[in-house]
């Protein structure tokens, strides 16, 4: 069976090709441009059968982000296999290459050609070697909002504005995919781990009374910023979370024990047993001594 090839022109697809003499007229009124600039741009949304071979190689770099599906690319007849979330950068070469969709599950490809008055110097200053394969990263919203940017200067025309505007958009496109943003995905691991540790803390203090400021410090946060993380990753603010946690020992305590109320409301930190009576009544809808005897709390 034949398989169909096509190099573009695909539903959806967003293209923009400059012109050698655009840049060459936009370089010399900004000779800082010649530096890094954008030749060929591109979305192509699942691009079935879509495919390239360059015998020659290429003078331009080739940055093509897979964000959904699959697709592969040759150097020199060695084949690299690309998945979703994953980046690559294929140098400025004379070595033959091609890339494509994969037949059964194309790829849907954010795609820029970029060069510069000497990119050896560029591609060997961050390491972008030719068989450095495709790189795997989160997805990256910051990357694609730098492209959309990038596209709708270009798209507007080729004035001085919107070229230099598209230009330095492309450093930080690419500084996106080669220095992603780890430190906020750290930083979000760090407020998951402190909120399970503030949480196992309040498991160990449940007879004591705790305030909000002194969990807050704990965390070395104020107590309205712990009190808005603690809510968004529970759902419940601290305090409610910690009388969540008192009832839950205490509905423990009604059930698999003959301890009066008012020992098990003194072990969780209550001195007046009608207040916490009241407070169990508030959460439960029923008196502690109503759920000790209730036929729903003995179901399994």
């Amino acid at each position: 069976m034949k398989i169909f090839k096509q190099r573009d022109g695909f539903q959806g697809e967003k293209l923009i090709s400059l012109p050698d003499t655009i840049w060459q007229k936009a370089i010399k009124e900004n000779p800082v441009l010649s530096h890094l600039y954008i030749t060929h741009i591109g979305y192509f949304p699942k691009a079935a059968y879509h495919f390239r071979k360059r015998k020659s190689g290429c003078t331009d770099n080739i940055f093509i982000y897979c964000l959904r599906g699959k697709g592969w690319y040759t150097i020199n007849d060695r084949r690299f296999d690309v998945n979703p979330n994953q980046f690559f950068i294929i140098p400025a070469t004379n070595e033959p290459l091609s890339y494509g969709a994969d037949e059964n599950d194309p790829w849907t490809i954010y795609w820029i050609h970029f060069s510069g008055y000497d990119m050896d110097t560029f591609n060997s200053s961050f390491n972008i070697g030719l068989l450095d394969g495709p790189h795997q990263i989160a997805y990256n919203e910051k990357g694609i909002n730098l492209w959309e940017s990038m596209y709708q200067n270009l798209e507007k025309g080729y004035g001085k504005e919107n070229i230099t505007k598209a230009n330095l958009c492309l450093y930080h496109f690419i500084a996106s995919f080669l220095f992603p943003d780890v430190n906020i995905n750290e930083k979000k691991q760090d407020e998951k781990d402190s909120i399970s540790n503030t949480i196992a803390y309040m498991r160990t203090k449940l007879a004591e009374k705790l305030t909000l400021e002194d969990l807050a410090l704990m965390n070395d946060l104020s107590p309205s910023h712990f009190s808005l993380l603690f809510k968004k990753s529970t759902g419940m603010a601290p305090l409610d979370y910690f009388i969540h946690l008192k009832l839950q020992q205490a509905c423990l305590q009604l059930l698999t024990s003959e301890i009066k109320v008012k020992k098990i409301a003194s072990d969780l930190g209550y001195d007046d047993p009608y207040y916490f009576s009241r407070l169990f009544k508030k959460y439960m809808n029923m008196s502690p001594l109503q759920y000790r005897f209730s036929p729903a709390s003995k179901s399994s």
